[in-house]
C-alpha cells in the first residue's frame, strides 16, 4: 500500500495532530464485579483522569511522540482547568483552545468491574462542548498534518474539515452520534473514518462490519476502519474499495477496556502523521489498544514497539 506523504508548513504553529472535539474529566471507580440491582459494593480503587473521544486520543498521540494541540472549547470551571493542566503535563498545546464562561468539558463517572475488565460510563454533557464555530483560525488548521474531530461542535468541525481538506491535510474522525443535522456533510469530508462496529452498523443498517465498511466508502476516502474490540477490525482503503480486509486483534487479558477505542484512534492518527502505511497504522493502533486494556493505562510508543516486537520475535 502507498505510504502517506508529508505536508510542508509555513507559519509558527505547526502540529502533527490538531484536535477539536470532546475532552472529559473521568472519575473512575474500580469494583470487584458489577453488582445486581439494589446491591451495595465496596470500591476497590478510585482515580481521576482526562478522557473524552478527542481528549484521550490526543493524550495517546502525544505519548506516541507526535506534536499535538487541543483547540476545542474549554470553560473557566474547575473541570476545564483540570483538562488544561493535564494536557500541559502531556505536552499537548492548549494555546488555541477558546476559554469561554459558557463552555464545559464532559464529566463522567466510570465503573469498572475488575473481574472481567468491562465498564459502564455515566456522563454529563452540558454547555458549549467541542469545536468552536470560528476558532481556531484557518491558519492554525492549515498548519497541521492531521485534523481530529468527533461529533461535538459540528458547525466548527465542518469549517475546519473544509480548510484541512483544501490543503491536503488528513481528517480522522471518531463519531458515536449521528443525530446532528450537519453530520452527513461532515462525514463526507472525513478521509480516515474509524468507527465502532455498533455505531457503523446502526448508522448504515448493515448486518456486519464488512457490509458497513462498504456502505461508508465513497470517493475521496483514504480508509474506512470498523473496529470490534477483541474481534479485530475491518478495513477498506483507496485503490481497494471492493476488498474488505479483516485484521485480527491482539489477545490480552483485559484489566480495563475504558478508552480502548480512543487509544486506537489516537495511535492511528499518530502513525498517519508520521507517514506509516495503512497496514502498519492498524497493527500499531491495535497493539496500543490491547496494551490499554491489559495495563489499564494509555501506553507510550516504546511500550507499543516492545509489545509488537515480542509478537514477532
Amino acid at each position: 500500500m502507498p505510504c502517506c506523504g508529508r505536508l510542508s508548513f509555513s507559519g509558527s504553529d505547526r502540529f502533527d495532530i490538531l484536535g477539536l472535539g470532546c475532552a472529559a474529566v473521568d472519575d473512575v471507580l474500580y469494583v470487584p464485579s458489577f453488582p445486581r440491582a439494589d446491591e451495595k459494593v465496596r470500591v476497590a480503587r478510585a482515580l481521576r483522569r482526562c478522557g473524552g473521544l478527542t481528549g484521550a486520543a490526543l493524550v495517546t498521540t502525544a505519548r506516541m511522540g507526535a506534536t499535538c494541540a487541543f483547540a476545542g472549547c474549554l470553560g473557566t470551571d474547575e473541570a476545564s482547568q483540570y483538562v488544561a493542566d493535564h494536557f500541559g503535563r502531556e505536552g499537548i498545546d492548549v494555546s488555541h483552545a477558546p476559554r469561554l464562561a459558557e463552555a464545559r468539558v464532559v464529566t463522567s463517572t466510570i465503573v469498572v468491574g475488575q473481574d472481567i475488565g468491562s465498564r459502564n460510563i455515566f456522563y454529563q454533557a452540558h454547555g458549549l462542548i467541542g469545536a468552536h464555530d470560528r476558532l481556531p483560525s484557518d491558519e492554525v488548521v492549515r498548519n497541521t498534518r492531521v485534523l481530529f474531530i468527533d461529533q461535538y461542535g459540528m458547525k466548527g468541525n465542518l469549517r475546519a474539515a473544509r480548510v484541512a481538506r483544501s490543503v491536503g491535510a488528513s481528517v480522522v474522525a471518531d463519531f458515536e452520534d449521528g443525530s446532528d443535522p450537519l453530520f452527513q456533510e461532515v462525514l463526507g469530508l472525513v478521509d480516515h473514518l474509524i468507527l465502532s462496529k455498533d455505531f457503523a452498523c446502526r448508522t448504515t443498517r448493515a448486518l456486519d462490519p464488512a457490509q458497513a465498511a462498504r456502505a461508508l466508502w465513497q470517493t475521496g476516502r483514504a480508509a474506512v476502519v470498523i473496529t470490534d474490540g477483541p474481534n479485530g477490525c475491518w478495513s477498506l482503503s483507496s485503490g481497494g474499495e471492493s476488498a474488505v480486509r479483516h485484521h485480527t486483534a491482539f489477545l490480552v487479558t483485559a484489566k480495563d477496556t475504558t478508552g480502548c477505542g480512543d487509544v486506537f484512534h489516537g495511535a492511528y492518527a499518530a502513525c498517519l502523521a508520521r507517514g506509516d502505511c495503512l497496514e502498519d497504522r492498524i497493527r500499531f493502533a491495535s497493539a496500543a489498544a490491547a496494551l490499554r486494556a491489559k495495563e489499564g493505562e494509555i501506553p507510550r510508543r516504546a511500550a507499543v514497539e516492545q509489545f509488537l516486537s515480542a509478537q514477532t520475535g
